[in-house]
């Protein structure tokens, strides 16, 4: 293990860095109480003053709970976590933010152009329930259909996807929930990955298929239908109904074929889960290079994780376009901050016990690496859950940190593809929009190699740059966009992922 790494001339810690070779000289002052320590954990590089802010990467991550000697471990037992300064410049960064736009070549990908002029990275058929009571028997239509092999006959057609929920009734049918769960049904059916949808339900709930249709509009009719259990005759009546329409479209949907599309036709999610020390060095950066490439093409990236930006909100607000789109952001984080206070939380409930294990010690440190994602270019917009973005760019959407329930937000707002870093490791998938995953060290890598797309780790071990990590990303995206499968779609994952934000009472 060589040296811990300083990020920032402003840094009172650095990083252990692991995966490198060995440094056969004598451990100077501070670097013996490494030794015991876990790779991607932070020392101090020098003492540290009880109540002095710990710096990583010249921001605050929280304050010496005690004084720290020069070469300690600095994380929970004695960095806390403390309400941060709330003093923005908004906008104050937005010309460096658009000087931060590289200069691209054009490119194209092969995608399914929509007669809507949607474009897909896949072509399937959505089943959505819009309720509980209809998720068995959209999930065993789905069964019977790719169990008899009838999908080998059409080549054009990815798949069928079971969107099930738990929600749908025992509900209020006004407020947040439910604008939450009606935009992520009409979001799905709609997706341009989805050539054609089925609306299921049971018939007396309280999400009907024609508010639905009532409040988003539906000119293409051929493309979304629906049906209910108590109109078709029960359960098994239902099911053979579903597998007939389902036989119906197949050859309809088989038509389209891939065709030559600019990259301004992408919707990317950006994405972290089981985070490590590692994520906000490699990974996180890394990607945030490649959305900046993304961003240059045209192409729209998608930040969530509203409880994961908390503290490093100011690194987004001051590149925000407008005033408008900063207050936007702002607001979205005072009702976070509400919600936990009624619910008796703490916004630093997060990080989770993997995320400290992997050398993160406060949501102020864990945001400061979720950010990165974003890489450097304007804040163009903010949008609700699973709100559809009408801005290019990059754009913020109010989700939760939970994995399922951000993605399931950003799949609604028609993201394409999700890419995801992790350095705990994940066995996330989605679809209809595929999950890229991307592994934040080498041991995980080599340890989950069988859900790992790519790994970012040789940014340690191998000193592979941001700039040529990012740039590798950015091809990964663009092959998987054109058909690429992700090792997520190898294993058959996504269907279980789909997990609408629940807000509100259930009576």
């Amino acid at each position: 293990m060589r040296p811990p790494r300083q990020l920032h001339p402003d840094d009172n810690v650095a990083v252990l860095i692991d995966n490198a070779p060995k440094d056969s000289r004598p451990l100077g002052e501070g670097e013996a109480l490494t030794a015991a320590l876990a790779p991607g954990h932070k020392i101090a590089t020098r003492a540290i003053a009880s109540g002095e802010p710990i710096i990583k990467l010249g921001q605050t991550i929280g304050f010496a709970a005690a004084e720290i000697a020069l070469g300690a471990h600095v994380h929970s037992h004695n960095c806390v976590f403390r309400a941060h300064a709330a003093e923005y410049d908004s906008s104050a960064g937005l010309e460096a933010a658009r000087a931060a736009i590289p200069n691209v070549t054009s490119r194209q990908f092969a995608g399914f152009q929509r007669d809507n002029g949607q474009v897909g990275t896949r072509n399937m058929i959505a089943l959505v329930s819009t309720v509980n009571c209809s998720a068995t028997v959209i999930r065993q239509a789905a069964m019977q259909v790719q169990q008899s092999g009838i999908l080998q006959n059409y080549p054009n057609v990815d798949g069928i996807v079971a969107c099930t929920h738990s929600l749908g009734c025992g509900m209020d049918s006004e407020g947040p929930g439910w604008d939450n769960l009606q935009r992520v049904l009409w979001g799905y059916a709609n997706h341009p990955n989805v050539g054609a949808a089925l609306f299921v339900g049971l018939g007396c709930e309280v999400m009907q298929i024609a508010k639905l249709k009532h409040r988003f509009g539906s000119k293409d009719q051929t493309r979304i239908s629906g049906l209910t259990i108590q109109e078709s005759g029960g359960t098994r009546a239902t099911i053979v109904q579903i597998v007939a329409q389902i036989h119906q479209l197949l050859p309809q949907i088989n038509q389209i074929s891939r065709t030559p599309c600019n990259l301004e036709h992408l919707t990317i999610g950006l994405q972290c889960g089981g985070s490590d020390g590692y994520s906000g060095i490699t990974a996180n950066p890394a990607l945030g290079y490649a959305s900046d490439l993304l961003v240059a093409h045209g192409a729209t990236v998608i930040l969530s994780e509203t409880p994961e930006i908390y503290g490093a909100e100011q690194l987004l607000l001051q590149r925000a376009a407008s005033k408008e789109v900063a207050n936007k952001l702002l607001k979205h984080l005072d009702w976070w901050q509400n919600y936990v206070d009624i619910n008796n939380g703490t916004l630093d409930n997060n990080p989770s016990p993997g995320n400290k294990a992997g050398g993160l010690t406060t949501i102020l440190e864990k945001s400061l690496g979720a950010v990165a994602k974003a890489g450097n270019t304007p804040l163009n917009d903010v949008v609700h859950y699973g709100e559809k973005p009408t801005a290019k760019g990059l754009v913020f959407m109010d989700t939760p940190g939970y994995d399922p329930v951000s993605v399931t937000g950003q799949i609604a707002g028609g993201a394409q593809l999700i890419v995801f870093t992790t350095g705990r490791g994940s066995a996330f998938g989605s679809t209809p929009a595929p999950t890229l995953k991307l592994a934040t060290n080498d041991r995980l890598f080599e340890t989950m190699h069988e859900d790992m797309d790519l790994n970012c780790g040789d940014m340690i071990s191998q000193n592979i740059s941001v700039e040529q990590k990012g740039r590798e990303i950015f091809e990964q995206i663009i092959a998987t966009a054109e058909g690429a499968t992700t090792k997520s779609e190898q294993l058959g994952l996504g269907d279980h992922e789909f997990v609408p934000w629940q807000i509100g009472a259930v009576m």
